[in-house]
């Protein structure tokens, strides 16, 4: 096997623990000592998956991909900032100033600048995919300067931490399902690979989370008047 074909199984590998534990803590009674260790052993899969995602892009531009390596790039920081956003959110829910400082600030400029990249990119190959996918960094890197600027109102409201907190799992849900649908299991069942089946594998996700999401604030988000929004 060569270096990238390794690489490529380790990641794959990661994400098969990303998945799993994703939904053993989804099923979870939410606070006991159980859902925590099973969320760190998901954090930790999730950053396997930076880790070693990053360097794919490298080798897919290498190979002389470059848009392949572009995009897979931008899923790199956009994961990046969900997976600071999970840990951070419950090490500094005491702490709004500390939780909103300069790696916040930073992953949420970066989250903004490579959706403009990339929304600037598939306006120039002309993919739908690139172009739709670009909303996400720039939705969330948008809303992270937002938060950043208003740090004392998001720290007035109640529970924040625990609102930043599962967005943030939301998101990284999202990515692993992403992976999952658009790249595992079409090498497991290639006949569902391409055409509209390929674009539910990238945008159900995010659909099915807006859905979730919806209904954990119902449950789990403090009702303030004034309140700021968070998707992610």
């Amino acid at each position: 096997m060569t270096p990238y074909q390794v690489l490529v199984s380790v990641h794959g590998a990661i994400g098969v623990v990303a998945l799993a534990t994703f939904w053993s803590n989804a099923a979870l009674r939410k606070g006991t000592p159980l859902h925590r260790r099973v969320g760190r052993a998901f954090l930790l899969a999730m950053a396997g998956i930076l880790v070693t995602g990053a360097p794919m892009a490298w080798f897919t531009f290498r190979d002389g991909r470059p848009v392949t390596a572009a995009f897979l790039a931008y899923l790199v920081v956009i994961t990046a900032s969900a997976v600071w956003s999970q840990w951070r959110a419950i090490r500094d829910q005491g702490d709004v100033a500390r939780y909103t400082g300069p790696v916040y600030v930073a992953l949420g400029a970066l989250s903004l600048l490579s959706g403009v990249a990339v929304l600037a990119l598939g306006m120039r190959v002309g993919s739908p995919l690139l172009m739709g996918f670009s909303a996400v960094g720039l939705l969330s890197g948008a809303e992270h300067l937002y938060k950043w600027r208003h740090r004392a109102e998001l720290g007035a409201r109640g529970q924040w931490w625990l609102v930043e907190h599962y967005n943030a799992v939301l998101g990284n849900g999202i990515a692993t399902h992403i992976a999952f649908l658009s790249i595992g299991l079409p090498r497991l069942l290639p006949s569902i690979s391409g055409g509209v089946l390929g674009y539910l594998a990238w945008f159900g996700p995010l659909l099915v989370a807006v859905v979730a999401k919806v209904l954990i604030d119902r449950r789990w988000k403090p009702r303030e008047v004034g309140e700021l929004s968070s998707v992610g």
